[in-house]
C-alpha cells in the first residue's frame, strides 16, 4: 500500500500526469517501483480529472477563460465558452466550443445536476429562490 503522499509528490504528479509523461517515467521521478508508482498516480489522477459537466477556469494566451466541459478526449476537453465569464477580447479568436489541454486547466468545479428547463447553472451551490406565499 502507497504512504501518505506529501504536498511535493502530489505536486510532481499532477504537474507530469497534465504534460503527459509516462507511468514509469513519474515512478522514476518519485523514486519508488513502479507499482507503489500507480498507487499514487492512480490517487493523484482521480482527484485532477474534470470530467463531462464541470465548470473549468483555463487559461489562453495568458486571459482566464471559463466554460463547461461537454466532451473528453484523453488529454484534454471539449469546452463551451461562456463569455458572460470570459475574457471578452478573445471572443473573435476562440469558437463557441473550443479544445483545452488539461494542463492549462487552472480550477475546476463539479456543478449540481442541470434541469434542461431551469438554464444553466455556473455555482457550485444550488440556487435558492424568494418563493413569495400568498
Amino acid at each position: 500500500m502507497a504512504a501518505k503522499l506529501s504536498k511535493d509528490q502530489r505536486a510532481l504528479i499532477e504537474k507530469e500526469l497534465r504534460r503527459g509523461t509516462s507511468k514509469s517515467r513519474i515512478a522514476t521521478l518519485l523514486n519508488v517501483d513502479y507499482d507503489e508508482g500507480l498507487e499514487m498516480i492512480e490517487k493523484v489522477k482521480a482527484s485532477i480529472r474534470p470530467d463531462i459537466g464541470d465548470k473549468i477556469t483555463f487559461t489562453f494566451r495568458g486571459m482566464d477563460m471559463t466554460g463547461i466541459i461537454v466532451k473528453l478526449l484523453t488529454n484534454s476537453a471539449v469546452v463551451e465558452i461562456y463569455w458572460d465569464k470570459s475574457d471578452k477580447t478573445l471572443h473573435d479568436i476562440i469558437e463557441e466550443r473550443t479544445i483545452v489541454n488539461f494542463k492549462d486547466i487552472i480550477d475546476f468545479v463539479t456543478l449540481p445536476p442541470q434541469d434542461e428547463d431551469e438554464g444553466l447553472i455556473l455555482d457550485s451551490q444550488p440556487i435558492v429562490s424568494d418563493i413569495d406565499e400568498a
